[in-house]
């Protein structure tokens, strides 16, 4: 009894469920290795073991432990964007939204301090290697996701004459770079004494400084 030859859309799509388990089991134990022994005293080599392929097997989907590093601290990033998105809500007002927007940044983040490091991955390529196009782009693509989610509640600001004009991705932008460098703030010790006040109060006193700074301004007197 001969068995009927297998279409190519059929062989394709096994290839396709393969290589999808190969990676997801590599990204679960890099991600094991690489968050107990950090970036530098991980090894590949236990890493391939613990994934069940060989270690060439690796490179076949990361070009080089940093790339294996930086997938590993982006993974899940489109569902940490839904989350944002979710935050933010449509039933409040634009300084509202960005506050809980605020909020569920922070939590996150301090939650999740092994993949904060993504930050430090990214701007520090000359100690972990210099990472691929690819996946200097999967990562800059999640970050303008998020960041457009921010600057869409500013624009509504603006929209409803909660806001003064102004460039909502910029201030969007200045909104992440203040948040991000609080947040880190907390794993350096010189840092945290100078900052005196405990992290999770000087972040949300930064957010409604922010805010203050964005509101229209109030017009002159009645009869001036």
């Amino acid at each position: 009894m001969t068995r009927e030859p297998q279409s190519d859309d059929a062989s394709g799509s096994r290839r396709e469920a393969k290589k999808a388990l190969h990676r997801r089991r590599i990204l679960e134990q890099a991600r094991t290795v690489f968050f107990r022994d950090g970036f530098v005293d991980a090894n590949l080599d236990e890493i391939a073991q613990g994934a069940g392929v060989a270690k060439g097997t690796l490179y076949r989907y990361f070009e080089s432990k940093a790339d294996l590093y930086v997938a590993v601290l982006a993974h899940g990033g489109d569902a940490f964007a839904e989350k944002m998105r979710a935050a933010r809500g449509e039933s409040s007002g634009a300084p509202e939204q960005i506050r809980r927007i605020a909020r569920f940044y922070f939590e996150h983040w301090t939650a999740n301090e092994e993949y904060f490091e993504i930050f430090w991955a990214l701007e520090n390529q000359q100690v972990i290697g210099e990472l691929t196009s690819e996946a200097v782009k999967q990562v800059t693509s999640l970050w303008s996701s998020c960041l457009r989610i921010l600057a869409d509640a500013v624009e509504q600001g603006v929209e409803e004459g909660a806001f003064a004009p102004c460039d909502p991705w910029e201030v969007a932008n200045i909104f992440w770079t203040v948040a991000n460098g609080l947040i880190r703030s907390e794993h350096v010790a010189a840092r945290r004494q100078l900052r005196g006040a405990r992290l999770d109060r000087i972040f949300d006193d930064a957010v409604e400084l922010l805010l203050r700074g964005l509101r229209v301004p109030p017009g002159p007197p009645v009869g001036a």
